[in-house]
């Protein structure tokens, strides 16, 4: 079994996560300033010092520090001391860089098809009558073997199905003009964000994070979510496609010795907020089940209330830093927060929670028999990477190093909807184009010809084998084909 992931001491104990169970999921909360970054920061370098690879969020550009060994401090010394660590060294982690907007990191992208009519729903805010007419558009387009892979592809494809909506009604109901031009003015919208980037090949690998590092380590991945966070839709959607490639892609392991990835999604109330019933069940189902996959879920937010019951009952593993108590909701959410841990005897876990220091932290882990231990007051042991954010320069220089420098950064555009489209347009305009008078007849007979085979096809794409609709969260839990 590898050594167990030092998190902090409490008085002459030490409080450790064992590798083993530490795909049990956690919580990291607090209050602003209370220290819940550094806290992952030290956490993230942890499980890179045991080879574990980590993907985290890093909304603010505090973890690009990871990169870096860390600087001498006097606090970082008196923390040192009183947590008796006689094997401290300043390092830092091997990290690669990633970014939507591709501006400080390898662009990510997936593609349209991959994302899937139920979190694009939920990115572009549609209704349930607009996410229906994206239903219908994902489904002619597998039924006709349409790649739709970029934001030009899903317009073309809504054009169509628009066009189309009296040949398709029968098979799909009704395809409103009105709701074909609200998704189109969305993606408008989108695509003038920069939201546009995140769609097109080459499309992420889930295999990239997996990856081993130097010197046996794993590496740490940090995508750069300050602008993405300017567009929390965008931001809570990347990250529910992100589990969902997983629990996909990955197969099942059970309990390894350690994690084959750990994740940390920051500010994860987004994930969950204005979210339709139907899909948070499936969160939830994805969150329990992706463990046994081998990866490690940790939410970092303010307030454990934040996260859904559902999803709070699977957190084994829990670092709550100070809450503040100014308001009746906020004394609720002390108490709420409290009564989550297993209790102590000799702590009053409700009023302690109050009274934390900055670097301190009630914290329970699961232990070797799968039980939540005892709450603790705990100091958190200080991270041996830089604290705070690295210059563009260094950003740059990691970056040249990365052994996927000049992969993503080379865009490809396959032959896919638009193209085939446009194409079938061109053809269809010059069959329209007025012959000469002796050929008349003949053209419009011909014309009629063209027009009947395409209102054939129409008719008929419902009789042909499709492919599963839901993909992305929903179509993994039912089996999806990529």
């Amino acid at each position: 079994m590898a050594e167990d992931l030092l998190i902090g001491g409490a008085g002459d104990r030490r409080i450790a996560l064992l590798p083993n169970l530490a795909n049990r999921h956690g919580l990291i909360a607090g209050a602003t300033g209370t220290g819940k970054t550094v806290t992952l920061q030290t956490l993230a370098e942890g499980f890179s010092r045991l080879g574990v690879p980590v993907f985290a969020t890093d909304v603010k550009g505090d973890l690009s520090g990871l990169c870096m060994p860390g600087r001498p401090h006097p606090r970082i010394a008196e923390r040192v001391e009183r947590l008796g660590l006689t094997d401290f060294a300043f390092e830092g982690s091997p990290t690669i860089f990633w970014d939507v907007f591709g501006e400080q990191g390898h662009p990510v992208r997936t593609t349209v098809s991959e994302m899937g009519p139920l979190m694009l729903a939920r990115l572009l805010d549609l209704n349930e009558t607009q996410e229906g007419v994206l239903n219908v558009v994902f489904r002619v387009a597998d039924e006709n073997g349409w790649l739709v892979l970029d934001l030009k592809d899903l317009r073309a494809m809504l054009q169509f199905v628009a066009d189309h909506a009296r040949e398709l009604r029968t098979r799909y109901g009704n395809v409103s003009h009105a709701s074909v031009g609200a998704i189109q003015r969305r993606l408008l919208t989108l695509e003038g964000q920069g939201g546009d980037r995140l769609f097109g090949e080459p499309a992420f690998q889930v295999d990239d994070l997996l990856r081993g590092g130097p010197q046996g380590r794993g590496w740490v991945h940090l995508l750069a979510a300050d602008r993405l966070m300017q567009q929390p839709q965008a931001y809570g959607a990347f990250l529910l496609w992100l589990l969902s490639e997983l629990f996909e892609v990955l197969p099942e392991v059970g309990d390894p010795p350690k994690p084959r990835l750990v994740l940390f999604f920051d500010e994860a109330h987004l994930l969950f907020d204005d979210v339709p019933e139907a899909l948070l069940d499936k969160i939830e189902q994805v969150v329990r089940l992706i463990r046994s996959k081998g990866v490690g879920v940790y939410f970092v937010t303010q307030n454990p209330l934040d996260i859904p019951e559902s999803v709070l009952a699977q957190l084994g593993n829990r670092v709550q830093h100070a809450l503040r108590a100014y308001t009746p909701k906020e004394r609720k959410a002390v108490r709420a927060a409290a009564q989550s841990f297993r209790p102590n005897p000799g702590l009053d876990t409700e009023r302690v929670i109050t009274e934390l220091g900055v670097g301190e932290a009630l914290v329970s882990v699961v232990d070797a028999k799968g039980r939540p231990t005892p709450v603790e007051r705990t100091l958190v042991a200080p991270p041996r990477s830089r604290i705070g954010p690295v210059s563009a320069e260094e950003r740059a220089a990691v970056l040249r190093r990365s052994p996927l420098h000049g992969i993503y950064e080379k865009t490809v555009d396959r032959r896919s909807a638009y193209e085939i489209l446009a194409e079938r347009a061109a053809q269809a305009a010059e069959v329209q184009e007025s012959p000469p008078k002796a050929a008349r007849r003949p053209a419009r007979r011909r014309d009629s010809a063209v027009e009947a085979m395409l209102k054939s096809a129409a008719r008929s794409i419902g009789t042909q084998l499709g492919r599963e609709l839901m993909r992305g969260l929903l179509g993994s839990l039912i089996g999806r084909r990529r």
